[in-house]
């Protein structure tokens, strides 16, 4: 009966450390402010991580929290980064683009490398944390020590807010995604160069006057939901972080279906 009360005890214990948030890692440091498209060319500050494969592209998925698929392939090639809370802003940072480099250990090459956001990252061991894919951490090393650095573990790093350039011609892509049906629609948000990020949404149907603003879903994904059905062809507005618009007229055809990309003739 002792052993049996003492092992109570300590699972008493392990359960109240959990409901008062116990954490185990390294000490809480607070987010540091939004980091803004301003792009004023300061460096920063930041710790990195890295996660996934060691020469992967992150979650096992090639996905992430942004809501993009094949983040593997160009235009991100696998050099994607978790942002903390101000880096990933609940989803409005996703697509944005950052310089890294690191100076030590002795295998980081301190020559600047571009990452772009496709996850979050919450972890709160940095005012600013980039939990970077295998394949972006190790770009930061000199050519033949990447395998040395992913070694190192939690590293310090700099980095600075970057317009994102795409090649001339990737366009602005809009993916319908699964589960849409006329009364639902849902719009993931992709390959956004200059600032990168994407803050409104706005769609005008058939025959209608005026644009409609759709809700921020999570992520990159955008949302209407409406009891009247959405009539195709859709035009699109959408609206930079640094307050820049794009519209196209019918993007999204009549007839539209979910699970489906429609690429835009948009770009900033």
């Amino acid at each position: 009966m002792a052993a049996a009360s003492t092992h109570l005890v300590a699972v008493a214990m392990v359960l109240a450390a959990l409901v008062g948030g116990a954490w185990c890692g390294p000490p809480k440091v607070p987010p540091g402010k939004n980091i803004s498209a301003d792009c004023d060319g300061k460096w920063l500050e930041a710790k990195a991580t890295w996660y996934g494969k060691p020469t992967g592209a992150g979650p096992d998925d090639n996905g992430g929290a942004c809501g993009y698929k094949e983040v593997n392939k160009a235009p991100f090639n696998g050099m994607g980064a978790c942002g903390n809370s101000p880096i990933f802003k609940d989803g409005l940072g996703c697509g944005s683009c950052y310089e890294i480099k690191c100076d030590k250990p002795a295998e980081c090459s301190g020559e600047p490398v571009i990452v772009y956001i496709t996850d979050m990252n919450y972890e709160p061991i940095a005012a600013y944390h980039f939990d970077l894919a295998g394949t972006a951490f190790g770009a930061m090393a000199k050519k033949g020590e990447e395998e040395k650095l992913r070694k190192a573990g939690i590293i310090d790093m700099q980095f600075r807010r970057v317009k994102c350039k795409y090649p001339a011609d990737t366009k602005i892509a809009f993916h319908v995604e699964k589960g849409c049906n006329p009364n639902y629609l849902a719009l993931l948000v992709k390959y956004a160069a200059g600032d990168g990020d994407i803050v409104g949404v706005d769609i005008k149907e058939k025959g209608a006057k005026e644009y409609q603003s759709l809700k921020h879903s999570w992520g990159a994904i955008w949302r209407m939901d409406t009891p009247k059905p959405i009539k195709g062809p859709i035009s699109i507005r959408i609206t930079s972080e640094g307050g820049k618009t794009l519209e196209q007229e019918d993007v999204i055809p009549e007839g539209w279906k979910p699970d489906t990309l429609y690429p835009s003739k948009l770009q900033f």
